[in-house]
């Protein structure tokens, strides 16, 4: 797998009080949970590159309040309409 790097300064982890690994991880989470939110890349490709089952991620996002479902309103009528 091809690596991106973003430059950060080393005070940030004493600022947030984690390991680089801690950090790590859950910058990586935050990216994939807002790229998911803008429709960039979909829950499972999120999900895949944070090393975590698909169903634990959509759980995730949806206990911080961000939609797991985005329907335009034409998608959203047909969905009533089938109910």
């Amino acid at each position: 797998m091809n690596t991106v790097m973003i430059d950060l300064p080393e005070s940030l982890l004493l600022t947030t009080g984690q390991s680089r690994d801690e950090f790590v991880k859950e910058a990586k989470f935050l990216l994939m949970v807002k790229l998911f939110e803008i429709g960039r890349i979909s829950s499972g490709k999120a999900a895949e590159i944070c090393g975590m089952p698909r169903i634990d991620f959509i759980y995730a996002v949806g206990k911080m309040g961000i939609p797991v479902v985005q329907l335009d309103e034409d998608e959203l009528a047909r969905e009533i309409e089938d109910v």
